[in-house]
């Protein structure tokens, strides 16, 4: 396997009224091209603040972050963007869709802003995810399972070399997240992307080949599992 991304000594630390936040503590991660690891742990562990430094959403006020081999740039807002412009798929709880564009035009808009806009791609991971019969539907239209699906749809349209999810079925219940995880498997085997996903679901451990529990700034065990969940 070949190393895409390299985190030594991650702090992330916050300055408030009652003295320091160590959100991160010292994270030391490696992460393989391929892989699907899950970050497990409790509210206020830090799972989303090291999803945050993973996008350089957020910039670690410690340690050292290469991905590719180069370093990813820290604050520094535009080169932060144009890392995430050209690295980063992301998939949010909350599906985040434009109401008054079709489950296609919500593909395309993104194809368009990546500059890649590929009709025929777009319906192509529409089908991928199990939506070739929605594409000309309105969000509103759809049940919250399906728009999750396009969600990830969109997410893969520009060809993300890391796909980040933030709790992406907390809002879904234990059969559509099933279906939406495993219409994520599929695309990101296919697609050959690289997943990342922080939740407090441990239903969601048969579908990664890694999980990653964090606790208090801190990684607190590190496995590889045997997932049998790719279709």
């Amino acid at each position: 396997m070949t190393l895409l991304l390299n985190m030594k000594n991650i702090e992330r630390h916050y300055e408030t009224p009652a003295g320091v936040v160590r959100a991160l503590d010292g994270i030391n991660i490696e992460i393989q091209e391929g892989e699907r690891v899950i970050l497990l742990g409790p509210s206020g562990s830090g799972k989303t603040t090291l999803l945050n430094c993973l996008s350089a959403l957020d910039s670690p006020t410690g340690g050292t972050y290469t991905f590719h081999g180069a370093e990813v740039p820290r604050n520094h807002s535009e080169k932060m963007t144009s890392f995430r412009r050209e690295n980063i798929g992301y998939v949010f709880q909350f599906f985040n869709l434009l109401q008054d564009l079709s489950v296609l035009e919500n593909i395309l808009l993104i194809q368009e802003l990546a500059g890649k806009k590929d009709p025929q791609r777009a319906k192509d991971l529409l089908e991928l995810v199990g939506l070739e019969a929605e594409i000309n539907r309105f969000p509103g239209e759809i049940s919250g399972g399906q728009q999750q699906r396009v969600a990830i749809a969109r997410s893969i349209a520009k060809r993300p070399t890391l796909l980040l999810g933030d709790e992406l079925t907390g809002n879904l219940d234990t059969e559509t997240s099933q279906k939406v995880m495993t219409a994520l498997v599929k695309a990101c085997v296919q697609e050959n992307i690289t997943a990342v996903l922080v939740t407090h679901d441990e239903s969601l451990v048969q579908y990664a080949t890694r999980v990653i529990r964090i606790d208090s700034g801190k990684i607190v065990s590190d496995e590889q599992t045997s997932s049998t969940s790719e279709e």
